[in-house]
């Protein structure tokens, strides 16, 4: 495994890793066991070389730090190119350099001739081998070179072999090569790279990085370079957290510890948190959908057996089986839920069948519960008496104010009972939401001061069904969070800040009645 995340990964849209940030990305894979970490370009930008003046301060267990870069400029020779000085500079044990493969690029891009192009590619790989680098050899723009010039591309691959590459890795760099495409071109060229030293570099812009890095370990290929869940330029890098599960659970090949590989889930999701990116519901092994169920007919047969409708364990990669309610749901969803919320519905078949007819009934209004485990919790304890109202409201008022030349301002008052005790309070915001929020917090932390330990994390409205125009039914989802939990609420309404105010309610509660459930189990 070759991860290329700090360098490849970084040059997808939106992504932006300080040198600090590559450091951490770089410890926690070489925590993992990845045997090479690519850091960057040293000799393109001042962070990267940054980054490798970080990297030298820090002892790497299992991974080898990795410089990156290209053969010699045609006009310099090898040891006066600033390039191949900087990736010295770097001091890491490994070099990667790429070389033209594809001979448009020789005459038409460089507008050089093949010829030097091979003795650049020769020059680089022997001097940095004299520098006592272990050398890999990225033959760019491989795959097509190889379909318009066979025996150039044949050539040029022997020019690094022939200096002293380590690896020569075969890179489909535009990525619309097809996987039997893939198959067939790294077979020829397994004939020509001695056992153990080849490699793939796939992009995924035909959406098969990972079928097509698998299709060249089919046919000899040792290293696999590619980034975690798939960052990269244009369309990406081929996805390493599919491509080692698949390898390692799928084709028997091993590449990372039983350890390394229950914490899959976890390095997608921490990399993704330092790319600022939210993590992708449905991407394979390790997304939060990705062994979750919603058809009663599934969940009906996972419990019975998960191998129904799982092609692996989810604990394999640090995943977890989920189960959906929604208007698609069965008794069995529902008796999986409740048993997931603690709520023992023992053999009542017709309390099921009634929670199920009312998630039914109200998603057909528009709630979708399957985003709003808060709500739903909510409601199957409502249904089955195990709820306690911990407040009622009796009514609440907002006014907004905008003028010309200031910003809007909102204030709302709000009347509750709490255990027969009325408490009447008035809070502002810069929304009536934000004012509703603060108001009825207010009025409530004198009950319940663990509120205060509770924050808003996400805010949503959808139009449910867009035909009445600004008088359309809306459905609010609030994301709220603790110091141990993070949950979803849904309200659903005309009136946008009643639709607001059934969810903000309903994140509320969940706090209460969870915190309620706990006290309880002690």
């Amino acid at each position: 495994m070759y991860d290329t995340t700090l360098r490849d990964g970084s040059q997808g849209e939106q992504i932006n890793f300080t040198a600090e940030e590559k450091l951490r990305i770089a410890k926690r894979l070489d925590e993992m066991g990845f045997p090479y970490i690519e850091g960057g370009w040293p000799g393109s930008n001042p962070k990267d070389v940054r980054f490798f003046e970080l990297a030298k301060g820090v002892k790497f267990q299992n991974a080898r730090l990795t410089a990156f870069g290209s053969t010699h400029r045609a006009d310099l020779r090898v040891e006066e190119c600033p390039n191949i000085q900087a990736l010295i500079a770097a001091e890491t044990p490994v070099v990667t350099v790429f070389g033209k493969t594809w001979d448009l690029h020789v005459t038409e891009i460089l507008q050089i001739s093949p010829e030097q192009n091979l003795a650049m590619i020769g020059e680089t790989v022997a001097y940095l081998k004299e520098k006592g680098k272990e050398v890999i050899y990225d033959a760019e723009h491989f795959f097509d070179g190889y379909r318009r010039n066979p025996d150039y591309a044949r050539r040029t691959v022997a020019a690094a072999l022939t200096a002293g590459a380590d690896w020569v890795v075969l890179c489909d760099t535009n990525g619309g090569t097809l996987p039997h495409e893939i198959e067939a071109m790294t077979a020829e060229i397994a004939r020509l790279v001695p056992p153990g030293r080849m490699g793939i570099h796939a992009h995924n812009d035909g959406s098969l990085g990972v079928a097509n890095s698998l299709a060249a370990v089919r046919t000899g290929a040792t290293m696999v370079q590619g980034t975690i869940n798939g960052y990269g330029e244009r369309c990406g890098n081929a996805d390493l957290i599919p491509i080692i599960a698949n390898l390692q659970l799928k084709m028997g090949k091993i590449c990372l510890s039983e350890e390394a590989m229950s914490h899959l889930t976890n390095l997608s999701n921490y990399v993704a948190d330092v790319a600022n990116i939210s993590p992708l519901n449905s991407r394979p092994f390790v997304g939060r959908s990705a062994f979750a169920h919603k058809g009663g007919v599934h969940v009906s047969a996972i419990l019975k057996n998960p191998l129904a409708y799982e092609h692996i364990a989810p604990e394999l990669v640090g995943n977890k089986q989920r189960v959906l309610v929604s208007d698609l749901a069965g008794k069995s969803n529902i008796e999986y839920k409740a048993r997931e919320l603690g709520i023992d519905l023992g053999q009542n078949n017709g309390l099921s069948r009634r929670i199920v007819d009312e998630i039914k009934r109200m998603e057909d209004e528009g709630y979708q519960f399957d985003a709003a485990e808060g709500s739903l919790s909510l409601l199957i304890k409502k249904i089955t008496g195990e709820f306690v109202e911990p407040f009622t409201l009796e009514c609440f008022n907002v006014i907004a104010t905008k003028t010309a030349h200031h910003p809007s301002q909102a204030q709302a008052t709000i009347k509750i009972t709490v255990g027969g005790e009325v408490e009447l309070t008035a809070a502002e915001g810069n929304g009536p939401i934000n004012a509703l929020d603060n108001a009825l917090r207010k009025a409530l932390t004198k009950f319940y001061p663990q509120l205060n330990r509770m924050h808003l994390t996400d805010f949503k409205v959808r139009i449910v069904e867009g035909s009445e125009g600004t008088a359309a039914k809306v459905n609010t989802t609030i994301e709220s969070q603790d110091e141990d939990d993070t949950w979803t609420t849904i309200g659903v309404s005309e009136n946008v800040i009643e639709a607001s105010w059934l969810a903000l309610v309903d994140s509320l509660q969940y706090k209460l009645s969870k915190d309620r459930d706990k006290m309880n189990n002690r």
